[in-house]
């Protein structure tokens, strides 16, 4: 019968080619949004936890509760210690030493008078020790957009837009003009070894890289570090043990009434980022349930104009002796089958258009000017499993749906009235 039914599909196209291409339609938006909004919500997620957050982060309770200010008077000491009790305690996450501060950048001119100032963000990562991930973690290597990456103290380096802006080239020097931790001035010259540009608007307007030694030694913070990172050894965001895991730390110090006690918060207690992955974890069955909707309206639609063409055939069907429940059975295969292969298109092109922002992108960085924040200048989808089968969902409910609503029709046909009918 579902042979029968499916050559009746392909050779009677004036019944099966407009719900395709409805159902190929609505398909293929489902798929290519569900790809779409993965790989925005994602690239967000990654870029603040390489950047900013980690998987979790440790900083002092009172640094936490004033990190805007990035206060370095509130740092973490003793950091060595504390890296490797959690190294040993949390084997199955990789513990990393940051410093972020900020400052004035001075440049000077031949004469050694200042030529161009501005304002910078200082991030100190572990750049050159042999044994650091943070060169891939940050895909440093690849964001080089001139010169090379530090191989010496007193080399840092600065994002690409903010050397424009200075007019800096490789091999200048720079001035950096601040505060210790202790509240006491810092000047202190470097040279420029490389720029960099990580696709990140409210990192590279004004960004500056150098090694945590260089940093420690200029903020007088020795051992010491504004935060500690943690990232799961396989570099992906696991929700449920990273509240285990701050949970278990958080505990050991919740009597204490020392401000300066460590502190830890997973990726999801910063930044909004716990409501943006709640909201990513909603959005396909949002768009499933709309999809559905709209699409079921649609074809019911359609199935009444289908209805209407083919009533003459459902009569003499009756007449014949089917029953109003075989016919009406059969109609819904037939919705299917339809279903079926509209959603298979579908499919198919959603996953064409998803490749396609995946690997071309869609460039939003003038939309990111005055954004602080940390999101990447350039949206991509990204192709996940879940694609291969959501659009089934859609496809199939929707076209059901509809062909059982406009197909209720057939059991208000009157047999007696059959005969009259077929005469006219």
């Amino acid at each position: 019968m579902i042979q029968f039914i499916l050559k009746g599909i392909v050779r009677d196209k004036n019944r099966s080619l407009l719900p395709i291409i409805i159902v190929a339609l609505g398909v293929t938006l489902t798929v290519f949004l569900s790809g779409y909004l993965g790989g925005v919500f994602q690239d967000v997620i990654q870029q603040n936890a390489r950047f900013e957050t980690g998987h979790v982060k440790i900083m002092s309770k009172a640094y936490a509760q004033n990190k805007d200010q990035l206060p370095i008077d509130l740092a973490l000491l003793e950091t060595d210690k504390l890296k490797d009790e959690l190294q040993a305690e949390y084997p199955n996450m990789r513990w990393v030493q940051r410093i972020k501060f900020g400052g004035l950048l001075d440049v000077p001119d031949d004469d050694g008078n200042s030529r161009s100032q501005g304002p910078a963000a200082v991030m100190a990562v572990s750049l050159l020790s042999e044994n650091s991930q943070e060169l891939d973690r940050l895909n440093i290597r690849n964001s080089i957009i001139k010169g090379t990456i530090p191989t010496k103290n007193g080399e840092v380096l600065i994002s690409n837009d903010f050397a424009d802006k200075l007019e800096i080239d490789i091999g200048d020097e720079i001035t950096y003009v601040g505060g210790t931790m202790y509240g006491s001035m810092a000047f202190q010259n470097y040279t420029i070894s490389g720029t960099v540009k990580f696709g990140n608007i409210g990192f590279d307007r004004g960004a500056v890289i150098m090694d945590i030694s260089d940093a420690q030694q200029i903020l007088n913070m020795e051992n010491g570090a504004t935060e500690i990172l943690g990232f799961f050894n396989n570099e992906q965001y696991q929700s449920e043990s990273a509240e285990d895991i701050v949970k278990n730390f958080n505990a050991q110090y919740e009597k204490s009434g020392d401000e300066f006690a460590p502190e830890m918060q997973s990726l999801e207690d910063q930044n909004g980022l716990g409501e943006i992955l709640a909201y990513s974890n909603y959005m396909s069955q949002i768009i499933v349930t709309v999809l559905i909707l709209a699409m079921s309206v649609v074809l019911w639609n359609t199935g009444l104009l289908g209805g209407l063409r083919r009533y003459k055939e459902y009569g003499i069907r009756l007449a014949l002796g089917e029953s109003k429940g075989s016919i009406y059975r059969k109609s819904i295969i037939e919705a299917i089958l339809i279903g079926a292969i509209g959603s298979i298109i579908g499919t198919l092109f959603g996953l064409i258009a998803t490749y396609y922002m995946q690997e071309v992108g869609l460039d939003i960085s003038d939309l990111l000017n005055q954004s602080s924040m940390i999101m990447p200048s350039t949206i991509r989808a990204k192709i996940i499993p879940s694609q291969l089968y959501i659009g089934f969902i859609p496809g199939l409910v929707a076209m059901v749906l509809g062909n059982m609503l406009s197909g209720m029709g057939i059991y208000k046909r009157e047999t007696a009235h059959l005969f009259k009918e077929l005469e006219v």
